[in-house]
């Protein structure tokens, strides 16, 4: 099993391959979840200010 995570001397290129993937993706999926939030957030003034508007 430890050479498996030594990954045959390579481990540091190796490890730090997959934690930069790993960070990339978790940026990805924050800057996606504040993005959908800031366009719930802006639907949600246009159909207030949709309602007012007809009434």
């Amino acid at each position: 099993m430890s050479g498996f995570f030594e990954m045959g001397g390579y481990e540091a290129y190796v490890w730090s391959s997959y934690a930069m993937a790993a960070i990339v993706l978790v940026g990805l999926v924050v800057v996606s979840l504040r993005s959908l939030r800031a366009r719930e957030a802006q639907l949600k003034a246009l159909e207030e200010d949709q309602k007012g508007d007809a009434s």
